[in-house]
């Protein structure tokens, strides 16, 4: 059915056009989020007073929607706290170190072990649970610093939190803005992730294997590595508890087994999406909870404050700046008729949806053209070096080719996911990849640029994969 377009849509369409203007020149896109969101509470309420309460207003709505995804996070980062500073987190990895007898071992052994702490902590906790007790092993038998850290990147940052399997904040905004259930963004993701991760990791310790005989490899190495190292580890070192060993040996053993059991819960009572995260982040209080009562004893009511505001302060930091650019994609779908009424025209579905529509009719759009645009729009909104800020966008740019094509919205959403979070989320922009150039006492611009290379391969190879799959 043909929808008439208002000049509602044309704004939001040349929004969008700024938006990706200025991640191209790596410049913030906040204030032109908030520019845009004036711009069409002035066309809808067509009044001032409605479109700078607009603003505001679609702030809150944003933050509604986010505030599932911000509080698990908080929690995790809040739990990830008390477990370096006592000591627990050493003790849990300790009995791995034993497997990391090679060079090959200790790259494949810390990326996998990253994946799977990054499933649960997420990837900047996860480079300090496992970075202090593997790189030192790592280091001792052959591999180079730059070489863990690349392990850590990859695996962490690339592959645990492009798919975000079990806290599912990145699925959570992506499904959001293209009008899907999580669960089908992450089953459309599981072989695109696959794909991804397999390339870009073989390739990467292709290169680095090869580079190392030819000996042409940079190792990277900061005169301030181990200083960095040593600052950023300093405060779990001053706040050692009093915990003991056979204690930590205790809880090592115990805390990965309820995480464990959430695991089978979520498979036995199929509890997805919201309901999965709920049952993690709950266990991740009571886990808080314990640690710190045992660990700080009589300061265990102040020190669980203290955490809790530890992990908000980190989530409202991540999140300060997806609110106003995520609050801009919410008003293409359901959001600005809950803010601004009943504006758009008669069978309308929402302004993304119009303008797929309308660009069904005027360009000839397949599968392949679409895999191809959401793979550079993932990456493009990805170069701000946050990898969460931009995946909003490439999920109403999904919504709308899929519209175009007729069938493919989560495959498309599930690849300008991965694209974004690959470039943005930690592997690619040097400034998103200071935690595991720090831990590991290298530059990450020496990081960077040995990522870059893989990860282009990666994202080209599946990018053809999703060509088939959508």
């Amino acid at each position: 059915m043909d929808i008439q377009l208002l000049p509602i849509h044309w704004v939001y369409l040349v929004f969008i056009g700024f938006i990706l203007t200025f991640l191209i020149k790596r410049r913030d896109t906040t204030m032109i989020c908030v520019v845009g969101i004036f711009a069409l509470g002035l066309l809808a309420t067509e009044t001032l007073s409605g479109s700078v309460s607009g603003v505001f207003n679609s702030f809150i709505y944003a933050t509604k929607e986010l505030m599932g995804t911000i509080m698990i996070i908080s929690i995790i980062v809040a739990m990830s706290r008390v477990l370096i500073r006592t000591g627990i987190n050493e003790t849990m990895v300790a009995p791995l170190t034993h497997f990391l007898r090679t060079p090959a071992l200790a790259f494949w052994g810390i990326g996998i072990i990253m994946m799977v702490t990054s499933w649960f902590f997420w990837p900047s906790p996860g480079v300090a649970l496992i970075g202090a007790v593997l790189l030192p092993v790592a280091v001792r038998v052959g591999l180079p610093a730059l070489g863990a850290a690349m392990a850590m990147n990859l695996f962490g940052h690339g592959i645990a939190l492009s798919g975000d399997y079990i806290i599912q904040g990145a699925p959570k905004l992506t499904a959001d803005a293209a009008g899907l259930p999580v669960t089908a963004v992450m089953e459309a993701s599981v072989p695109l992730v696959i794909v991804m991760g397999l390339v870009t990791t073989v390739t990467a310790f292709w290169m680095m294997r090869r580079d190392i005989k030819n000996g042409t490899w940079r190792d990277g190495l900061v005169t301030s590595g181990n200083g960095d190292k040593d600052s950023l580890l300093s405060s779990e070192q001053d706040a050692k508890s009093n915990l003991s060993s056979k204690m930590r040996k205790t809880l090592a053993v115990i805390i990965p087994i309820l995480f464990a059991l959430d695991v089978v819960a979520m498979f036995v009572l199929n509890l997805q999406g919201g309901d999965a995260t709920a049952l993690v982040g709950g266990t991740a209080v009571f886990i808080l909870i314990g640690v710190t009562l045992l660990a700080h004893r009589s300061q265990g009511l102040e020190q669980t404050t203290s955490y809790l505001i530890e992990g908000f302060v980190f989530g409202f930091k991540v999140f300060g700046p997806v609110i106003p650019i995520a609050a801009f994609f919410y008003l293409g779908d359901a959001a600005f008729t809950d803010l601004f009424g009943k504006i758009l025209p008669a069978g309308s579905h929402g302004i993304v949806n119009d303008l797929g529509v309308a660009l069904a009719g005027v360009v000839p759009l397949n599968g392949a053209v679409g895999a191809v645009t959401l793979t550079v729009v993932g990456a493009i909104t990805g170069l701000d070096g946050s990898g969460f800020s931009g995946i909003s966008l490439a999920g109403s740019i999904a919504q709308l080719f899929a519209t175009a094509i007729g069938s493919g919205a989560a495959v498309l959403t599930a690849l300008g996911q991965v694209a974004a979070i690959w470039v943005g989320g930690g592997t690619l922009i040097p400034w998103a990849l200071i935690p595991a150039a720090a831990i590991c006492g290298v530059s990450p611009f020496e990081l960077a640029r040995r990522n870059l290379l893989p990860v282009l391969i990666g994202l080209a190879v599946t990018t053809i994969v999703a060509m088939f799959l959508v």
